[in-house]
């Protein structure tokens, strides 16, 4: 790909973005939570770029943002647990750590699991760039170790490099990632985020 682009969040914009996605591209795009760095999941050479651009360690599997929680039940066996949770929190900024029905995504998303991280974001702006893509590789835009950025221009202004687009949608309120639940086996709290583990832990005893 050629020299990185900035999108505005606009209709016309977004498409544009979406078209680098489908056609290889690595973009950079807000969330509810922070600003994250994706591409096509099914993508092998994509997904590839985004553990270089990260310096991130290719054991670590990697979160899918998906449309709609009808998108993610296409992707993992949610189960009823996964279920409840995707129903009381999505979209938001909770991840679902589910066992994969969908073989066809590049396993280095995986990394080697049986089970994919999967999330529906409340972020209008991205949720129009998943309108067109319906899934997207939603990691936290930064180098692996450093802190999560808020907006677009943080992103600019760090050391992170070697996307091809950014989609600037603003800076982003909350700053904080999202809490990861794993609904594989008996459900467990694998990162407390935005979303406090009481809660969860709540809602998970009365299922």
């Amino acid at each position: 790909m050629g020299k990185r682009k900035v999108f505005q969040c606009l209709e016309e914009a977004v498409a544009g973005c979406a078209l680098v996605v489908k056609n290889g591209g690595v973009v950079v795009y807000p969330t509810d939570t922070v600003y994250g760095i994706g591409c096509d999941p099914y993508n092998d050479l994509a997904v590839k770029r985004i553990f270089t651009i990260k310096g991130r360690n290719e054991k670590k599997p990697l979160p899918v943002l998906t449309y709609s929680m009808q998108d993610a039940e296409k992707i993992v066996s949610l189960g009823r647990t996964g279920w409840t949770l995707a129903e009381r929190y999505w979209p938001g900024a909770l991840t679902i750590v589910a066992p994969i029905i969908d073989r066809r995504m590049s396993p280095r998303v995986m990394s080697g699991s049986s089970s994919l991280a999967v999330r529906v974001p409340d972020n209008n702006c991205v949720l129009l760039l998943l309108k067109h893509c319906r899934y997207l590789v939603g990691t936290s835009a930064n180098l692996s170790g450093e802190r999560a950025l808020k907006s677009a221009q943080e992103v600019l202004d760090s050391r992170l490099e070697g996307y091809d687009a950014l989609l600037d949608g603003g800076t982003v309120e909350n700053g904080i990632e999202s809490t990861i639940v794993s609904v594989e086996g008996k459900p467990k709290i694998l990162r407390e985020g935005a979303i406090k583990s009481r809660e969860i832990s709540h809602l998970i005893g009365r299922i």
